[in-house]
């Protein structure tokens, strides 16, 4: 599949996808979004593609935000679909996948980035990146879900401050915080994703699924995260993977899942 402003690339069974405007610091324009809807949702049906990395092109962002040239002819109804577009077929995607989706944040990750690194599962930044929601600048609020995952990640209080004020922050402060998960070299970024990656990857496909789903549950209105729990742990003792978990710990042996 060929795409203009995104990369995508597999190893082994990492699927990578860079988001590649370095020109335009990686800002997502709507055809951007729509690339990405593309290749999340393959990866996201591919037996071969166990998890997804998201980093930007360059050294300097991992995404600025979102091209605001786009916003300027939008009345209250095109801003309304336009949020609730972007969230429906990227952010949303990435963030109730059933399969890993980890964010080395190379550089600024800004309004529409940030948004885009908090739906992934966990996030690495290299020490030169920062972040911030700035949006309060424009006369905007975050409208890709910013509101509610920074405020799950990082607490209300915390939130509203970096809402309000619109200030950025390092690397350092981000994971000082817990917006991030790591802060690496830049060298070592995408090195420390494949790890991680790998890591995870090395466990059972389907519990990952009912792990992240079972997360995601927490704090939703109208469900009970403990129920989802109790029904997704439920459903692990039906598959073959739970099986060989067992009998590789009874042998003392390395599992090998298979995704079943």
């Amino acid at each position: 599949m060929e795409f203009e402003n995104i990369l995508v690339e597999t190893k082994g069974r990492i699927q990578y996808i860079t988001i590649n405007r370095e020109n335009k610091l990686n800002a997502l324009n709507k055809f951007t979004l729509c690339e990405l809807h593309e290749a999340l949702t393959a990866a996201f049906k591919s037996s071969s593609v166990g998890g997804i990395i998201i980093t930007g092109a360059g050294s300097k962002a991992f995404v600025a935000g979102a091209d605001i040239s786009e916003f300027a002819d939008l009345d209250v109804k095109g801003g309304t679909e336009l949020a609730r577009n972007g969230q429906s077929i990227v952010f949303d995607v990435i963030a109730n996948g059933n399969k890993p989706v980890i964010a080395a944040i190379n550089g600024f990750a800004l309004g529409g980035g940030l948004e885009l690194a908090m739906a992934c599962h966990i996030r690495i930044a290299s020490e030169n990146a920062k972040m911030g929601l700035p949006e309060v600048t424009l006369g905007l609020i975050p409208g890709y879900g910013g509101t509610q995952r920074l405020t799950q990640l990082v607490g209300r209080g915390k939130a509203l401050e970096l809402i309000l004020t619109a200030d950025m922050l390092t690397a350092a402060d981000a994971l000082n915080i817990g917006l991030v998960n790591h802060v690496v070299f830049q060298d070592d970024l995408l090195p420390k994703a494949e790890e991680m990656m790998n890591k995870i990857l090395s466990r059972a496909p389907l519990a990952l699924a009912s792990a992240i789903k079972s997360v995601n549950d927490f704090n939703t209105a109208s469900i009970n995260g403990f129920e989802t729990e109790i029904q997704e742990f439920g459903k692990c003792f039906g598959t073959r993977d739970f099986k060989e978990g067992v009998a590789a710990f009874m042998e003392k042996r390395k599992a090998e899942f298979k995704g079943e």
